[in-house]
């Protein structure tokens, strides 16, 4: 005859690494208690739970609702490499949502994660700058990174960081750039994207570029004509025009697109297009006038008419007026007006 036995083993559902979650309405108040705990495997567990919790923005404005991100901004100081990464992460994940990013800015979590910049744990330090990217995408956020005086400690990172970390350090400064690149200037943030231009890695190269676009087009939105173009001269300052050229030909599409951005700002002085001459950017931006990617034809085209404003630029481009012309007819309306305006300046006769 049978009998009944009990189990050794844990029902199948049941994570023994994470806090046991309450019901309803109840669950985030006692994760939030429990991560105040004396106990550190009390904290452990709830940041375990909590993870995954605050993938659900409904959760998200609870947990700030009652308080978790002073409870997460406590953690981050916690001596414990394990607890600080699991308070990096849920935040970083709570930051991917709306609701995340405006209570970071309301209670201040910016500041407290920048004690995290040089902590000894790299995937630590890789959640803190997730976090930061993701608070970047909106502009509130990143003019909160810019007001709380990062810009110098995020230049300075760039060089000394690992390339996987590199690689988001370049988002969050491209978005913060829109907003205010004074700091990043005199951080002397060019020069160290001079070198990151020249990384073998696709990623770098490629975010490199369009973060010295993010530097031209804050210049050109909202400092000039009252404040002098400083990231203009810094460009053909420290001979980048050269090495943006030489991107254009680049192995991968996304790179030379960018390079072609970053060119199109830079040739907007005198200096920065009779650099760009000097270097012969006119025959690789020609090349990408029928790239497949609409973004590098673009660039290439408004490229192509700020060389065009010189005579000597003018005159090597009046044999490739075709080249517009046949752009006249392509399907993106932006790049269509752009050609017409080429056109127009190439043959424009004083």
């Amino acid at each position: 005859m049978a009998s009944a036995q009990i189990s050794m083993y844990l029902p199948p559902d049941v994570n023994p690494s994470q806090a046991a979650i309450a019901y309803g309405c109840r669950a985030l108040p006692k994760l939030n208690k429990e991560l105040q705990s004396e106990d550190l495997l009390t904290r452990q567990k709830a940041l375990m739970a909590l993870c995954d919790l605050v993938h659900d923005p409904e959760h998200v404005y609870v947990a700030i609702d009652i308080g978790c991100l002073e409870s997460l901004k406590a953690l981050l100081k916690d001596t414990n490499d394990m607890v600080r990464l699991k308070t990096t992460e849920v935040l970083y994940i709570m930051a991917t949502h709306n609701v995340g990013r405006e209570g970071f800015l309301k209670y201040d979590v910016i500041h407290a994660l920048s004690y995290l910049l040089h902590d000894p744990q790299a995937a630590c330090r890789e959640n803190l700058h997730l976090a930061y990217k993701h608070l970047a995408q909106v502009p509130s956020g990143a003019q909160g990174i810019v007001n709380s005086g990062l810009i110098p400690a995020l230049v300075w990172k760039l060089q000394r960081e690992e390339e996987n970390i590199q690689e988001l350090l370049l988002d969050t400064l491209a978005a913060c750039l829109m907003e205010d690149a004074t700091e990043a200037l005199d951080s002397r943030l060019v020069p160290f994207l001079k070198e990151k231009l020249l990384s073998t890695n696709n990623n770098i190269r490629s975010k490199a570029a369009r973060t010295l676009v993010a530097i031209r087009a804050t210049q050109l939105s909202l400092l000039w004509p009252s404040i002098p173009l400083e990231g203009k001269k810094q460009i053909w300052q420290y001979d980048v025009i050269p090495i943006l050229v030489h991107l254009l030909k680049d192995k991968v599409k996304e790179v030379q697109a960018n390079a072609a951005g970053a060119l199109m700002y830079a040739t907007v002085t005198t200096e920065g297009k009779y650099a760009a001459l000097d270097a012969e950017a006119i025959t690789p931006l020609l090349g990408l006038l029928f790239s497949p990617l609409s973004k590098a034809r673009l660039n290439a085209i408004k490229a192509l008419t700020m060389l065009a404003e010189a005579p000597e630029g003018r005159r090597f481009l009046q044999a490739h007026v075709p080249n517009f012309r046949a752009l006249e007819k392509n399907d993106n309306e932006a790049v269509r007006r752009a050609a017409l305006v080429a056109i127009k300046v190439v043959e424009w006769k004083p």
